[in-house]
């Protein structure tokens, strides 16, 4: 039985998947479901003349804030309680160990994600923030591939 699962998503479509994986699961068991949205600092704020880093920041603290209020609507539209958490990552931070603490800061029971799916290059270059969070993780973590099934319409 699962009473607290945390959820990551980032406005991707497998991130959509896991966040109605998680909303079915809440449903089911009475769970309290903490969506959790990463705002990556990573490479993307590099210092090139000319660039700045501010208009990329602000849109992904918009895209979080957009997400945050979708999923609350869908949280309340389901009638599942908890509360979305947005947090920035710093360029040293791993993304992957931000959302083990934050399961453990949370004491889920159960972690949710989407897993693209990358292989080879991609997956050199990119990493796979699901993987190592399956390695690190010392809780079940539920992984839903970008494949799984069928376009899902977005979770109301």
């Amino acid at each position: 039985m699962f009473n607290r699962i945390l959820v990551a998503i980032d406005g991707s479509r497998t991130s959509e998947r896991a966040f109605a994986a998680a909303l079915d699961l809440a449903v089911t068991h009475q769970a309290i479901v903490q969506p959790y949205y990463v705002v990556e600092a990573g490479p993307m704020y590099m210092d090139v003349p000319g660039y700045d880093p501010s208009a990329l920041h602000s849109s992904l603290m918009e895209q979080g804030s957009a997400l945050a209020r979708e999923a609350a609507d869908a949280m309340k539209a389901r009638g599942v309680t908890g509360e979305v958490v947005t947090v920035e990552a710093t360029a040293s931070d791993d993304v992957a160990a931000l959302i083990i603490k934050a399961a453990e800061a949370f004491n889920a029971d159960l972690l949710i994600m989407g897993t693209h799916g990358r292989k080879g290059f991609q997956r050199l270059i990119l990493g796979s923030v699901a993987e190592r969070c399956l390695r690190q993780a010392t809780l079940p973590v539920l992984l839903i591939p970008t494949a799984a099934g069928a376009p899902l319409e977005k979770a109301t």
